[in-house]
């Protein structure tokens, strides 16, 4: 959206390297949230799935009590 409201145009390179960085970054979070966050037994890999719910989740909390939603942290 913010590529056409400027009215900028993009080769199909650049989209690529756009898509992989933002790809890269939520993988990355939601791994890191993962293993900070969910048990595995010794060499298993921790859920990506979990990892982004509680990401999701922590971001939500987050701006809520930026808005000054208190009761949250209840």
């Amino acid at each position: 959206m913010g590529q056409n409201s400027q009215r900028l145009q993009w080769t199909s390179e650049e989209v690529d390297s756009k898509l992989q960085d933002i790809m890269k970054n939520c993988f990355d979070n939601c791994l890191q949230t993962a293993q900070t966050y969910v048990k595995t037994e010794k060499g298993e890999l921790p859920s990506l799935v979990s990892g982004a719910n509680i990401a999701g989740f922590s971001k939500v909390a987050e701006a809520m009590l930026a808005q000054g939603d208190w009761y949250v942290i209840l």
